[in-house]
């Protein structure tokens, strides 16, 4: 992925190192032993955490699935240009969301005016341990998310880890997805479609209210594809390989895959965000038309 030619957005809030930690755990749920022998560690806890709140599972699916495996932390990483630095490594990410993020901006500034809309630019927001959004407070555990309060993404840069490592799903595309995939809730936003949602979700039972997440979350991934295509045309953005790395991404957090890998079973009725054929296939077709009105996963029977 030429992501290095791209523009640099000036709409990145770096907030690592401003907020707070896990906080009291006063709010109730499972206790996990952290750190020492056979433990996953505090970092690794907020990570699969994180997973859970992005990919729509409960935090128990992917914490059993790791059979009293360690996440590994450290303050080097080592990448195919030698050993890094936990702070070299996290520059060079923030460099990196700023070129992915910068070329979401001048894709859909192009494309949302063709549909009625002007396009406002979202703000990227980098935390790390917790940060107050319009949304409440956001912690690391909550993993990347967009806040329609405020128009904002918040990442943790911790969770790219989670995706490479235990998901199998490496590359830098794969990490663009997951930007691509949130500013697609931004346009959501812009559009009156996320409005439209909420607005129905308190007519609607819990299965119905997942069914109707589930073709929100599909659209965000339809959008992705749709800036892929019209960023790769105007700047030449993909390399050979970075098709299949997204590919391979939107598979790996569909629902179906992840319960089957963490606990043996599927249970349908619980999906929030698609099996991996609909994530795969939606993502496909918004970067083979590059067109979002495409992307109409409410009208689409079945999915």
């Amino acid at each position: 992925m030429r992501w290095q030619d791209q523009r640099r957005s000036t709409n990145v809030d770096d907030e690592r190192g401003a907020g707070g930690g896990l906080g009291d755990g006063s709010g109730g749920g499972m206790r996990i032993p952290v750190g020492g022998r056979g433990g996953i560690g505090l970092v690794g806890l907020v990570v699969v955490l994180g997973l859970s709140y992005f990919l729509g599972v409960d935090p128990r699916v992917l914490l059993d699935g790791m059979n009293n495996g360690s996440v590994a932390t450290g303050p080097q990483q080592t990448t195919g240009q030698g050993t890094q630095t936990a702070g070299e490594t996290n520059d060079q990410m923030k460099d990196f969301v700023s070129a992915v993020l910068g070329s979401t901006e001048d894709t859909w500034s192009r494309i949302l005016p063709t549909l009625g809309v002007q396009y406002t630019d979202p703000t990227l927001v980098l935390f790390s341990g917790g940060i107050q959004s319009a949304c409440g407070y956001a912690q690391t555990a909550m993993g990347p998310f967009y806040c329609p309060g405020d128009q904002k993404v918040y990442i943790d840069l911790s969770f790219y880890k989670e995706l490479r490592d235990r998901l199998g799903a490496p590359g830098d595309f794969a990490q663009a997805y997951v930007i691509a995939h949130e500013v697609g809730h931004h346009v959501q936003t812009l559009l009156g479609i996320t409005q439209k949602v909420d607005s129905l979700r308190s007519q609607l039972s819990e299965e119905q209210q997942n069914q109707l997440s589930i073709r929100v979350e599909l659209q965000a991934d339809c959008f992705a594809g749709v800036w892929a295509n019209q960023a790769n045309q105007q700047t030449h953005l993909l390399d050979q390989g970075d098709v299949e790395e997204g590919l391979n991404a939107a598979a790996a957090v569909g629902d179906d895959r992840l319960q089957e890998e963490s606990q043996g079973y599927v249970v349908p009725e619980s999906f929030t965000h698609g099996t991996s054929e609909q994530r795969v296939r939606w993502f496909r077709k918004g970067l083979s038309t590059g067109d979002p009105r495409q992307c109409d996963t409410f009208s689409a029977n079945p999915l």
